[in-house]
């Protein structure tokens, strides 16, 4: 009887938490997808630029790119869940808080990663194709399967990278869509978990698996996305 009227607790509280932990983040709208990956791409803090840590991985693995991919992905399934581990330590009390930075934190990992993979297979980071890709690629094979079949959007990513031509148009749409899909991963999912465990130690536990697992399932959708494109130049 108690454990039912708390499931009930847990369920009411989440439904009524998770959106307005997204009124808190009025920042995480479309823009910081952007900004993820424009630093994704040139490097933030001690993060190097995605194709110079791609590059290292490659020489680490003595120009097997296969191997570099790999370790690209397991690099930053490790990032991503002590991101979720830290961000979730607190529980539901300071979810408001962290969610917004466990948010964009995600997006840069997971937009750093897919970059890194993209730039080893032989695309041009600069290109604004490669780019909107990038982002589509982080959405997932299960959602970019779903989007493509409504017409939400046109392609997969290889198909995007490799248009005969860059769409302006979509830029809005595949960056609104990532925005929605990160918050709606972090917030809801997690909340929810931790809401009812009621235990901030336990809701890190899941925020680092979620998140680590969830990047591992992105980096393998990427690599196999993304196909050689043209050998690079040493």
């Amino acid at each position: 009887m108690r454990s039912s009227i708390k499931r009930g607790l847990a369920v009411e509280t989440a439904r009524v938490v998770v959106p307005r932990l997204t009124e808190l983040a009025p920042g995480l709208t479309s823009s910081f997808v952007r900004e993820a990956l424009h630093r994704a791409i040139v490097g933030v803090g001690p993060l190097p630029p995605a194709a110079r840590a791609a590059e290292t991985q490659l020489r680490e693995q003595h120009g097997d790119v296969d191997k570099a991919i790999h370790e690209v992905i397991e690099n930053h399934v490790r990032y991503a869940g002590l991101g979720g581990l830290v961000t979730n330590l607190g529980g539901l009390i300071t979810a408001a808080i962290v969610a917004p930075a466990n948010i964009s934190g995600l997006a840069l990992i997971q937009c750093r990663m897919v970059a890194g993979i993209a730039h080893l297979r032989g695309y041009d980071l600069e290109d604004p194709r490669v780019r909107n890709a990038i982002l589509v690629a982080i959405l997932g094979e299960d959602s970019v399967r779903k989007m493509v079949k409504k017409l939400q959007l046109p392609a997969p990513p290889m198909a995007i990278a490799t248009a005969p031509s860059h769409d302006p148009g979509l830029d809005a749409t595949i960056t609104s869509a990532v925005a929605s899909d990160l918050v709606g991963r972090v917030i809801g999912k997690r909340l929810a978990t931790t809401v009812s465990k009621r235990v901030p130690v336990v809701g890190g536990l899941v925020g680092a698996g979620a998140d680590g697992y969830g990047t591992w399932k992105v980096g393998r959708y990427a690599d196999r996305e993304f196909l050689p494109r043209l050998p690079l130049t040493r």
